[in-house]
């Protein structure tokens, strides 16, 4: 970025447009932002101390981006203006969150803090989604030949190798930071001498980084392969008792391959012989790698035992979360501060972005409550309860009650059942999810039956209080999710956008 800046040379190009999309606003009122906060990215991505090759190729993604919004402004927004301006808006939300995150690697000071994280560059992962997602929506103003040049920055394959070459040099690139951080920690302490105070705080921050290049050097639990699983392989806690029971499966607490997992067998006799299972298993195995995330439970793989007998055992081996599903956690006497229900909100719709963003069989969940999300050590909430889907429904013969979800249901599916389930319906029963985790209640409680639940939904256009000291722009996301009319609820990708934003607020507090 040398010379005339990028901003200038961006402005260079005349507003050729006061194009007026049902609204008072220009279009310049979405693109001039958009042309300031990409000028500070690209200052800031030459700055950073750690996760520089993921920095440095998200400015040249947003560099791409900022050439596609230089066309539109030229174009205006004749063609598919809905998609364009949401493009544009969804945009400016994505880059004002990709400063925020960019500025914590270029501090210094905050070291310690980004390495702690729970995941090492995984803001990058949803960032460029984010950014992708901008990519399809502004294209529409594009003419064909324009489109193929952005589909050489943005096509799939070619980004997702990218982003793996980058994050494993910033990674190699942050544990040789780390150690030459505690080789001078090192120093320090022996240099000190008599002051003991300043000998305590160094001996600590030694153990603390190397405590940190340990858990780096672990063999890291997403790069593990989906398999079918030896029963050899598995090893119980002894005694053998499970930690939760359902009407047809338990669950154990368990070992493999050095990781603690959760064991799911199920507990009733079923008429799918191995050979079905493995197949449809085998179907899915590539689909599931599809929307691997911190923020989705990680499946290890199915286990069958006693194949040759005459009643095989089915397991599904997955990451173990300690504390349980999320509504255990909210009737549990745990305390959760609102920075700490920020972050689980954001957790939370991560999870459910990721999965809407994958490919066409696995664009919904299909059944979002606040126990189907688990909660792992540190409070980090990830999405479960489609584990193998096809495979589960192969297998389970009794269906869930759906009595007990109802109060998930959109007004829409209330008013009719035949309306198709989609999206708009399941960012519903997340902001449903969300209002649990902002006031901790069950919620409409009251309403034992869906008659009663839809007059309050549907005719009374009910929607169940947030408490006084709940953040407004929380709140205000909260209702968003739980509007009546569909077209009013916001994305994922956008909630993402937002909560990730207030979580950083609040870390900045």
């Amino acid at each position: 970025m040398t010379g005339q800046s990028k901003a200038d040379e961006l402005n260079a190009s005349p507003a050729a447009c006061t194009y007026d999309y049902k609204t008072s606003h220009t279009i310049m009122d979405f693109i001039d932002p958009i042309l300031s906060i990409a000028e500070k990215l690209y200052e800031l991505c030459g700055e950073v101390k750690a996760n520089k090759k993921r920095c440095r190729r998200l400015a040249v993604r947003v560099s791409a981006l900022v050439e596609l919004v230089k066309t539109v402004r030229l174009s205006g927004l004749e063609k598919s203006p809905d998609q364009v301006k949401r493009g544009l808006q969804e945009l400016k939300g994505t880059l004002e969150s990709a400063e925020e995150v960019v500025k914590k690697y270029a501090s210094s000071s905050c070291l310690k803090r980004i390495v702690k994280a729970f995941d090492i560059g995984e803001e990058f992962g949803s960032l460029n989604e984010r950014l992708n997602d901008a990519a399809q929506l502004l294209s529409l103003a594009l003419q064909v030949e324009q489109r193929d040049r952005m589909d050489k920055v943005f096509k799939e394959n070619r980004r997702l190798k990218e982003d793996e070459d980058d994050r494993r040099e910033d990674y190699e690139e942050l544990q040789n930071l780390l150690q030459s951080l505690a080789d001078e920690k090192e120093k320090d302490r022996v240099s000190v001498g008599a002051v003991q105070v300043k000998v305590e705080q160094t001996q600590k921050d030694v153990q603390d980084i190397k405590g940190i290049l340990e858990s780096l050097r672990r063999p890291s639990i997403h790069l593990q392969d989906i398999r079918e699983i030896r029963p050899e392989e598995l090893t119980y806690d002894i005694p053998i008792e499970p930690i939760m029971k359902s009407d047809n499966s338990e669950l154990f607490k368990g070992e493999y391959n050095k990781f603690t997992v959760a064991i799911k067998r199920y507990t009733y006799p079923v008429s799918t012989s191995p050979k079905q299972v493995r197949s449809i298993f085998h179907k899915e195995v590539e689909t599931m790698k599809r929307f691997e995330s911190p923020h989705i439970l990680r499946m290890f793989g199915i286990c069958v035992q006693n194949e040759h007998g005459l009643n095989p055992t089915y397991l599904i081996v997955m990451e173990f979360c300690e504390k349980g599903n999320l509504r255990h956690v909210l009737d549990g006497p745990s305390k959760l501060p609102w920075d700490r229900k920020t972050r689980m909100c954001l957790d939370a719709a991560q999870g459910l972005y990721r999965l809407h963003q994958s490919e066409e069989n696995f664009k919904v969940h299909g059944c979002i409550t606040s126990s189907k999300f688990l909660v792992a050590a540190g409070y980090r909430i990830k999405l479960g309860g489609f584990e193998l889907a096809k495979t589960q429904t192969s297998l389970q013969n009794n269906k869930e009650n759906k009595n007990s979800l109802k109060m998930y249901i959109s007004p829409q599916q209330l008013q009719d059942i035949n309306h198709p389930y989609d999206k708009a319906c399941e960012i519903y029963s997340f902001g449903i999810v969300l209002w649990e985790i902002a006031t901790r209640q069950v919620p409409f409680k009251d309403c034992s039956s869906y008659t009663k639940l839809s007059k309050k939904v549907c005719e009374e256009r009910t929607v169940e209080p947030l408490s006084h000291d709940c953040p407004s722009q929380l709140k205000e996301l909260i209702n968003a999710c739980r509007s009546f009319e569909p077209f009013q609820r916001p994305s994922a990708g956008v909630l993402v956008d937002k909560l990730r934003k207030l979580a950083q607020q609040n870390d900045e507090d």
